[in-house]
């Protein structure tokens, strides 16, 4: 890169955006530009040799071009404007994601569940779901379709430490009989933490919802859900 005036402020070599300091630096009598990490690297590795011109870098070579103030601003300004553009482009291309579930291998949903054990302490203890490993959360939903007045169920959504554990889970508890119910059992879905769509840090460090990309194979969307 030479001297001159250009909107591509880039290191040939690294490809790094040069920094402040960095676009006043010129090792070579040549012009040629780049950064001071690889003028660095190039002096201690490679033999200390111009990439443009092939003449040796010493010591007394490094020119630094002064910049003045409002080249600097005019810097800073342009790097804000393009990390916000970085931003509003991931936030855009992550909006559909609000409308995605992604299925966890360590959450187990359970339907048939009595409501007379509906509390986290009985869910949680060695007779029940503490049984298969260390659990995480557990939430209960008391408002299951199919529940009777005479015969209340709950769903239980149980959230484990390892993945492994919550299958053993749903292998022991899927298609088992509890005081005459059914239970069915299958891996749980959740879906992306609201901060994340937006490209903000999520401040809430207890938030069970996603803030990575899930696996496509375990993505769907609510109507590929409800058309299984």
């Amino acid at each position: 890169m030479s001297g001159s005036e250009t909107e591509d402020w880039e290191c040939p070599l690294c490809l790094e955006e040069l920094d402040v300091d960095d676009r006043g630096f010129f090792p070579c009598e040549c012009g040629y530009q780049i950064c001071r990490f690889c003028h660095n690297r190039l002096s201690e590795d490679y033999g200390g040799r111009c990439p443009a011109c092939r003449r040796l870098y010493s010591e007394q070579t490094p020119r630094w071009k002064p910049i003045s103030p409002a080249q600097v601003a005019r810097i800073k300004h342009e790097k804000k404007a393009k990390e916000r553009e970085k931003r509003e482009i991931e936030s855009n291309s992550r909006r559909h994601l609000a409308n995605v579930r992604v299925v966890q291998k360590n959450l187990v949903y359970v339907i048939g569940l009595p409501a007379s054990l509906a509390t986290e302490e009985i869910l949680r203890s060695h007779d029940y779901f503490g049984q298969f490993g260390r659990i995480n959360k557990i939430v209960i939903n008391r408002r299951q379709n199919g529940s009777s007045a005479h015969h209340p169920t709950v769903g239980v959504y149980v959230t484990y430490a390892v993945k492994d554990d919550a299958t053993r889970a749903i292998n022991a508890v899927d298609g088992s009989m509890l005081e005459s119910r059914v239970l069915r059992a299958t891996f749980g879905t959740t879906k992306y933490c609201s901060y994340y769509l937006r490209n903000i840090p999520c401040q809430n460090p207890g938030c069970m919802y996603l803030h990575e990309p899930g696996e496509e194979a375990d993505s769907f969307t609510k109507e590929d859900l409800a058309a299984k």
